[in-house]
């Protein structure tokens, strides 16, 4: 039997097919269960003892050759011109070109922030998403029964209610500010966290980028030249910024950012809620307690600081009128930034 099994080999490596028929034919001889494999597997019962465990493995072999050489007259079959002529391949065609991908919006609007706060001085720092409740809320000026604390706004450790994910990048600053003295001027950009209704104006997992400046006689003044030259940078020459009296629990005064609407140009759309103007983001002159919070004279330093949305900042840049599409992993969307850079 082992002689047959050898003499079956042979055959099957230069057994050739011409067409469909004569496949079919490869196939029933040899792979389909009344095939002459199958016959020898069932004559191991027959075959001495000594013999039997050689003969199953030469046999496995066997069956193994036939169905590699199956799959491979398969592909060679396809590949086969209809006519019987070869096909031979052009080698001096172009070859085909690689469809490249294209950088994220938010990337790009990413990187434009840091190059543009860059030039003005500011480096960039990071910080822990998991965060505990002296970084993200107690040397923040948070009381302790602020609304911010509470479920509806934070996503809390379950089995730590003193850790959460961070509702914002103040977090980082505060580290910096407790590791470093004056003066300091930072940018801290990341990923935030806050149980907020997804829409087409927000969700609960965004974007920001606070910048926070420390040093002696710095005033209001310079908050707003910073964010003035930003917004010129970053949407033209010609969008409009405007400051709202707010309230922050870090920084006294406090203000609202708004830019002109980029989108509807003030006709009215649903990203500004038909008003002309967008909230980009909140600022404001550091907090004496803030600073102090974090070992730094307050008599001596003020600061200010300002946050803004990475997401909302790429609507207004770009056009985009659902900030759900930045997730969606659409890739119609996606396709149209291909042309964007660094």
């Amino acid at each position: 039997m082992l002689d047959q099994v050898q003499s079956l080999k042979e055959e099957i490596q230069e057994y050739q097919v011409a067409n469909d028929q004569e496949l079919e034919s490869f196939r029933l001889k040899f792979i389909s269960r009344k095939g002459v494999v199958s016959q020898l597997f069932e004559g191991i019962k027959d075959a001495p003892v000594e013999d039997r465990k050689k003969l199953g493995i030469s046999l496995n072999e066997l069956k193994n050759a036939a169905q590699a050489r199956f799959q491979y007259l398969i592909s060679d079959l396809n590949n086969t011109p209809q006519t019987g002529e070869v096909d031979h391949k052009d080698l001096t065609l172009p070859a085909r070109s690689t469809e490249l991908g294209g950088v994220h919006p938010l990337s790009a609007t990413w990187e434009r922030i840091i190059e543009i706060f860059g030039r003005l001085g500011f480096n960039v720092s990071e910080g822990p998403e998991i965060e505990d409740d002296w970084h993200n809320f107690t040397a923040l000026n948070f009381p302790p029964n602020h609304p911010a604390r509470e479920m509806q706004d934070t996503f809390f450790i379950e089995k730590n209610p003193d850790v959460a994910l961070r509702t914002h990048t103040s977090n980082v600053q505060i580290r910096i500010m407790e590791n470093n003295k004056p003066p300091i001027r930072t940018l801290s950009p990341g990923r935030v966290f806050r149980n907020e209704a997804i829409s087409a104006r927000a969700h609960c997992i965004f974007h920001q980028y606070e910048i926070l400046y420390v040093d002696e006689n710095v005033g209001f003044v310079d908050l707003k030249q910073t964010l003035y030259h930003f917004a010129k940078e970053m949407f033209g020459k010609n969008v409009k910024i405007r400051f709202r009296p707010s309230y922050f629990p870090f920084t006294e005064p406090s203000a609202e950012i708004d830019i002109s609407c980029l989108i509807c140009h003030g006709k009215g759309c649903n990203i500004c809620k038909h008003t002309g103007w967008v909230e980009i983001g909140g600022s404001g002159m550091v907090d004496p307690n803030v600073l102090e919070n974090c070992g730094i004279d307050s008599q001596k330093y003020t600061g200010y600081a300002a946050g803004l949305g990475i997401e909302r900042t790429t609507m207004l840049k770009y056009g985009i009128n659902d900030l759900r599409l930045f997730t969606q992993n659409d890739v119609r969307f996606l396709k149209q930034f291909r042309s964007l850079g660094f």
